[in-house]
Parts: C-alpha cells; structure tokens; sequence
C-alpha cells in the first residue's frame, strides 16, 4: 500500500509515517517511481508506534522496542529475559512520571497555599469564590 493508504488505515498521517521513518521505526519499500510501498504489517506496526507514544514512551524508548512493534503489544511488555531492554526502558519511564508528578502535585500545592479559593473541591474542579 501507499503512504496515504496507509496514513488512513492506521489513524494518522504522512507526514507522521515520514517522520518514524526518519527515526527508524519504519522501513518502507520503494516503486520503480520512488513512492514509499508498505506490507500489510505496517499497519500493526504503526498504530503500535503511536499507542507506545501515546503512553508516553519516547521515540527513542520505541526503538527498544523494535524487535516487537509487528506484534500484540501485550507481547510487547512481557517479563521475560528476551524483553529486559524494555522492561528497563519501561521502568525508567514509570520513575520519571512519578517524577513530574510528585513535581506537580508540589507545585499546585504551594498555588492553593497562596490563593485558597483556588482549592479543588471534592469532585475535582475548582469552585469560584466571591471573595479572593
């Protein structure tokens, strides 16, 4: 298939495709004209690039995963010795969410300390005050 093609099967678009590319994750054919031809594969292997992305993999974190994006990715994330770089890479991204979050619940703590009527109520949204 070609790129467009495959831009609309998998939910995204070219210029995505051209920048995994880029990157390494993706390895297209070419035509006789030079237009980028897909297998049928890459679309798996596309719509695993963006959900790993989307999770908040970086697109360096993805290519550890290299040997797996043609897969499920529960297989992805398994706990066997074969998949050690990922689950490190895994990990690594799991303790720098952690990170930013203690980082921002620390910061939107110090803004209510100083302006109280900013205080999430108990269903999570900020209430207006009549009185700064």
């Amino acid at each position: 298939m070609l790129i467009g093609e495959l831009a609309a099967e998998a939910g995204t678009t070219t210029r995505a495709l051209r920048y995994y590319e880029e990157q390494g994750l993706l390895e297209p054919g070419r035509t006789a004209a030079g237009y980028r031809v897909y297998e049928p594969g890459a679309v798996r292997r596309v719509r695993n690039i963006r959900e790993l992305l989307a999770t908040g993999f970086t697109v360096e974190d993805v290519k550890s995963f290299l040997g797996y994006l043609d897969a499920d990715l529960p297989e992805v994330f398994c706990h066997s010795a074969r998949c050690a770089d990922g689950f490190v890479v895994g990990a690594q991204r799991v303790a720098d969410l952690e990170e930013r979050i203690t980082t921002l619940i620390r910061l939107r703590d110090s803004l209510v300390h100083k302006m109280p009527w900013l205080a999430p109520s108990e269903a999570g949204a900020v209430e207006p005050s009549a009185e700064p």
